[in-house]
């Protein structure tokens, strides 16, 4: 959470809704990454984007945290999207065969 933000209360509270709720959504979590074959390079790559940009705040270079949001987000959802793009692919050419 401090690679996106230094605010206290984000801090405190994403961290408290990821004890309480992560628990609960593992299951889905994981049907849904062996469902969605791209989504687990899209977190690698998120979690390479956070490092980098904890390092470059370390040598005092700061990125907005809204446009880091967005990457992650972005990421997130390309890999997502990817994953469902070409998981309809791979049904259409089952039908066409």
């Amino acid at each position: 959470v401090f690679g996106v933000t230094e605010n206290p209360l984000v801090v405190f509270t994403s961290n408290m809704f990821a004890i309480m709720g992560l628990r609960s959504l593992y299951t889905i979590l994981s049907k849904a990454a062996s469902d969605l074959e791209y989504l687990e390079p899209a977190v690698a790559i998120v979690l390479g984007f956070i490092g980098g940009k904890m390092i470059a705040e370390y040598f005092g270079y700061k990125l907005a945290t809204e446009i880091a949001l967005a990457v992650v987000v972005t990421l997130l959802g390309g890999g997502v999207g990817l994953s469902l793009y070409a998981k309809g692919q791979r049904e259409e050419e089952e039908e066409g065969d």
